[in-house]
């Protein structure tokens, strides 16, 4: 569930090892496309384009996607909230995912934010019966409670970069496609500790993200493993929803 177009590709480094090792099939859900009106159309191309370029699938949710989505909005307009819990619900029906992708509840972001909000409201809906590994994601704000570094090949980050470029309006604003390698070697920095424990030498490999994993089961949130683990590039990542 991406909150804008692009973060597809920012924090897309699991979903694209699962798709290449393991054969999953992964739809991008564009919550929205973006706060610029004048812009949302243009942006919807630009996913389409990067969601090709990666072989995703793509979901939008009506014509420019949803908008006001924020914890502010979830409090001043209960009824508007309820109207995009249940579109995203209706998401989570078709597809009944293995694992759903999204912004952790600190994501600084206000869309971000939201986001986290909105897709665990609409599991709120799904009533019992229904499960799914839940990989909170981050960023704009740490997360300071993860349990997954995983390795970023040099192949599949380029292929990140290629995807971001995509998004043409957004990478002349702001070329963050070509800081995204040294925000990886900071996530593996981080990760080292935050994930493998205060003190620990980090992993020897250059590139990765953090991620939050947890499972969704019965309309509750339960732990998916003890303790963090840190997925190197040889090991496969469907052994982290055995």
């Amino acid at each position: 569930f991406s909150p804008h177009p692009d973060d597809e590709c920012i924090v897309g480094g699991l979903a694209i090892r699962l798709q290449r090792e393991c054969g999953w099939k992964v739809v991008n859900v564009a919550v929205t496309q973006g706060s610029r009106r004048d812009r949302q159309a243009e942006r919807l191309e630009e996913l389409k384009a990067a969601c090709a370029f990666l072989d995703f699938g793509l979901e939008t949710i009506g014509e420019r996607g949803l908008e006001r989505v924020s914890s502010a909005a979830r409090s001043s307009d209960p009824e508007g909230w309820r109207s995009k819990v249940a579109a995203i619900a209706g998401v989570l029906r078709r597809h009944l995912p293995q694992a759903v992708l999204f912004p952790h509840a600190s994501d600084w972001n206000g869309t971000h934010v939201g986001v986290h909000y909105l897709v665990m409201d609409a599991l709120g809906e799904l009533g019992k019966g229904f499960s799914t590994a839940l990989v909170e994601t981050e960023f704009w704000g740490q997360n300071y409670s993860p349990n997954l570094l995983i390795e970023v090949g040099e192949e599949v980050l380029t292929d990140m970069i290629t995807a971001l470029t995509f998004h043409v309006g957004e990478v002349k604003r702001n070329p963050y496609h070509l800081t995204l390698p040294a925000w990886m070697i900071n996530s593996v920095r981080l990760g080292g500790e935050t994930v493998g424990g205060q003190g620990m030498a980090p992993p020897d490999f250059p590139f990765g993200t953090v991620y939050r994993v947890r499972r969704w089961v019965d309309g509750a949130v339960v732990e998916a493993f003890s303790g963090g683990r840190v997925l190197r590039g040889d090991e496969s990542p469907e052994c982290l929803f055995a």
